[in-house]
C-alpha cells in the first residue's frame, strides 16, 4: 500500500481499504450466521418467552402458542433466513466493530497499536451490556406495548415481526452502548480532546435523545429512557477521562523537548503494524 510523508493515505488505497474491511465484516456476519441457522429453534424459544412458552408449545405438542403466528408458504423460510441474518449481525459485533474501527483509523502509530487492542477489548463487553439490558427491557416494553390493546379485541402478531423487533432491539442498544468507547479510542489516539468532547453537550445530549427517538424499534417511554439515560452517562463519563487523558498528555509534553519529538509516520493499516 502506498505511503505518503504526511501520514495520509490516497483516495484509492482508502477505497481499496473499505473494501477489505466490508469483504471481512460480510465474512464474518456469514460464519455466525450459520451458528445461528444451526442454533434456530433454541434463539426463537429464547426471544419469544415474553410472549409465550414456546418451548412448551413445542413439547406438548400444541398448534398455538400465545398470540404469535407465520402466515404465507415462504413465511417460516423468511423467518428463518431473517433470524440467522440477524442473530449473525449481532454475534459478530466485536469483529465488524473492529474492522470499522481499523478503517476509521488507519493512522495508528506502532507505539499506539495497544489502543487498537484496548478498543476491542472495550468494545465487546460495552455491546453485551447493551445486548444484555435490551433482553431485560424486553418483557417491560411488551407488557407496556401490548396494554395500548382495546378490550375485547385480541392482539395476534406475526412471529417474525416480532422476532425483528427483538432483535432489531438488541442490535440497537449494542451499538448505542459503542459510543463511550469509540469517543475514549478517538482521544487515546489524539483526534478529539475531552473538551471538544464536552464542549457541544447540549447537542450531544439532544442527538443522543433524537438517535434514540428515531432507531429505537419501540417508541414505549421505558425502553427509551433505559437507552438514552446511560448513554448520557456514558457521554459524559466519556469526556471525563477524556480531560484525565489530556492532562497526562500535556504533562507528559512538557517534560519533552521540540528536538526529541518523533517524526510523523505514513499512515499504515492497523492490521500491518508490527509489535
Amino acid at each position: 500500500m502506498a505511503r505518503k510523508n504526511r501520514g495520509t493515505m490516497p483516495l484509492l488505497d482508502h477505497l481499496r481499504e473499505l473494501r477489505k474491511r466490508v469483504i471481512r465484516s460480510a465474512l464474518f456476519i456469514v460464519i455466525f450466521s450459520a451458528v445461528g441457522w444451526v442454533n434456530y429453534n433454541e434463539i426463537i424459544a429464547t426471544l419469544a418467552a415474553p410472549v409465550c412458552d414456546l418451548r412448551l408449545a413445542q413439547e406438548t405438542g400444541s398448534q398455538n402458542c400465545g398470540a404469535l403466528f407465520i402466515s404465507g408458504v415462504l413465511g417460516p423460510l423468511n423467518l428463518q433466513l431473517k433470524v440467522s441474518f440477524l442473530t449473525g449481525v449481532i454475534l459478530s459485533a466485536p469483529f465488524w466493530l473492529y474492522q470499522l474501527w481499523a478503517f476509521i483509523a488507519p493512522a495508528l502509530h506502532r507505539k499506539e497499536k495497544r489502543n487498537s487492542i484496548l478498543f476491542i477489548a472495550a468494545a465487546t463487553p460495552f455491546f453485551a451490556v447493551g445486548a444484555a439490558l435490551a433482553y431485560y427491557v424486553l418483557p417491560l416494553a411488551i407488557e407496556v406495548l401490548f396494554g395500548f390493546t382495546p378490550e375485547s379485541l385480541n392482539n395476534l402478531i406475526r412471529f417474525d415481526d416480532y422476532l425483528d423487533f427483538v432483535l432489531r432491539l438488541i442490535l440497537i442498544f449494542g451499538i448505542a452502548f459503542e459510543l463511550p468507547v469509540f469517543l475514549v479510542s478517538l482521544n487515546l489516539i489524539g483526534v478529539l480532546s475531552g473538551r471538544s468532547i464536552l464542549k457541544p453537550w447540549r447537542f450531544a445530549i439532544f442527538a443522543i435523545t433524537f438517535f434514540v427517538a428515531a432507531f429505537s424499534p419501540t417508541a414505549d417511554p421505558l425502553s427509551m429512557a433505559a437507552l438514552a439515560l446511560p448513554l448520557i452517562a456514558f457521554y459524559f463519563g466519556a469526556g471525563g477521562i477524556g480531560l484525565l487523558v489530556d492532562k497526562r498528555r500535556e504533562h507528559k509534553s512538557r517534560s519533552i523537548g521540540d528536538d526529541e519529538a518523533a517524526p510523523i509516520e505514513a499512515a499504515t493499516p492497523i492490521d500491518n503494524l508490527e509489535p
